[in-house]
């Protein structure tokens, strides 16, 4: 699986209004459902259901990056939206210090080898310094997009 298998080029921010986590999750779910990926009024229980999953165990993996996921019934598609912030957002994780980039990755509930692939090609790159690093300097959209196709395209970013 691809970034362009899941990533809505519609819901990129690369300027997170939100300064807290769960306010975080809620301004990139609602930019999935603004990009059509989530149906009509399904954001706040699938937010709802994003922060439950994120107060079990925090996906802030560390080097400043966290990847809030969740298994859904009101999914239709694997979908996922990225945010970024250039402050810092306090995750709890692992490291310890702030998190600048945000993967959301939402997925049905009856397709979890998709989420599984989904997260396989989020967490693959993420090892990658530089992925991190490009990810996080980015300024617009569009940057975003570039750098998750070269991803797709050259299997060493």
């Amino acid at each position: 699986m691809k970034f362009a298998d899941f990533v809505c080029p519609g819901a990129i921010v690369t300027r997170l209004r939100a300064r807290e986590r769960n306010s975080v999750i809620r301004e990139l779910v609602s930019v999935l459902e603004k990009a059509g990926k989530l149906g009509g009024g399904k954001a706040d229980r699938i937010a709802t259901a994003v922060i439950n999953r994120e107060n079990e165990a925090s996906t802030g993996m560390g080097k400043g990056i966290a990847v809030p996921h969740v298994k859904h019934k009101a999914i239709k598609e694997v979908a996922a939206s990225i945010g970024l912030s250039s402050e810092g957002i306090d995750f709890t994780a692992l490291d310890k210090q702030p998190v600048y980039s945000v993967i959301l990755l939402v997925s049905p509930e009856d397709e979890p080898d998709r989420h599984l692939q989904a997260m396989e090609c989020i967490f693959k790159h993420l090892q990658n310094d530089k992925f991190r690093k490009f990810l996080r300097q980015s300024q617009t959209p569009r940057q975003v997009q570039e750098l998750l196709q070269e991803a797709d395209d050259n299997q060493n970013l």
